[in-house]
């Protein structure tokens, strides 16, 4: 009995010492979601890999890739992922699985946005009121898609007043501020539902097919980086977009919702 217990603790042992590690660079609306809480125990059983993330905005994500201070990103801004592969930081994009941004506010919505036509017209409400609005400010994709939003919206942040409130933090600070100052925010869905001290706000504006929110995982290229761990950033990616992930991600759900849909194309 004994020599079956030792036999054990020393396949044990083995396999622990030569546990491979990933550096995986994620969006916080991402780790915000609790996505990575079913994924990584999953990857590293099929695998073998600890995936350890580092959970910052998609602008520093691609700051810490282009350093190659992690083995991959997965973020959600395609521009900027685009231009990051272009650069050869990256060996190329590939798309993984998507949810939406959502407008959120006080329940009784001070400037009418539940009844837009449009997200435009939403934030042309909200910045003809004047009405307390919260941005994250800290060149995330959420905020680099809230910045193309009011462009799109031919309106200027920048030349708002007090009312308009970059925080400069992640998504989930980021709404404990809105909800703190009953403001308007512009989240993605799985941050949102996933958010505890909702207080008095609520989905208020969701649909607009602009609020689309696609997610991507990009390997760093060992090109311009040969210390990354390029091998592990391939297995991963195998499997992130196999079966299993696919079953795990569109079978996550939180209050009867699902908050993200796969839609990763074979190779």
């Amino acid at each position: 009995m004994a020599r079956m217990v030792l036999a054990a603790l020393l396949v044990l042992t083995a396999s622990i010492l030569h546990a491979e590690t990933i550096k995986l660079a994620v969006t916080t609306s991402f780790n915000n979601s609790g996505l990575s809480d079913v994924l990584l125990p999953e990857i590293k059983r099929d695998t073998g890999i600890d995936v350890q993330l580092l959970v910052v905005g998609t602008g520093q994500a691609l700051r810490v890739g282009e350093a190659g201070d992690v083995d991959a990103i997965l973020v959600h801004s395609k521009k900027a992922e685009e231009a990051f592969v272009e650069a050869a930081f990256g060996t190329h994009r590939r798309e993984l699985m998507y949810n939406d941004f959502v407008f959120i506010g006080r329940m009784d919505d001070p400037a009418a946005i539940g009844t837009a036509p449009s997200a435009n017209d939403a934030l042309r409400r909200i910045a003809a009121l004047q009405s307390p609005f919260v941005s994250r400010g800290d060149d995330s994709g959420t905020h680099k898609k809230e910045l193309s939003l009011w462009a799109a919206a031919e309106l200027d942040p920048t030349t708002f007043a007090d009312w308009y409130k970059p925080v400069g933090s992640g998504m989930g600070a980021s709404l404990n501020t809105a909800a703190a100052l009953g403001a308007y925010i512009v989240s993605d869905r799985a941050s949102w539902l996933n958010f505890a001290n909702k207080r008095d706000l609520a989905l208020l504006y969701a649909g607009d097919p602009t609020l689309f929110n696609q997610y991507a995982y990009i390997p760093i290229n060992p090109a311009r980086h040969p210390h990354v761990n390029a091998d592990a950033a391939r297995r991963l990616e195998q499997w992130l977009v196999a079966d299993h992930a696919r079953e795990l991600i569109n079978g996550y759900q939180l209050n009867n919702q699902q908050l993200f849909t796969f839609n990763a194309k074979p190779e």
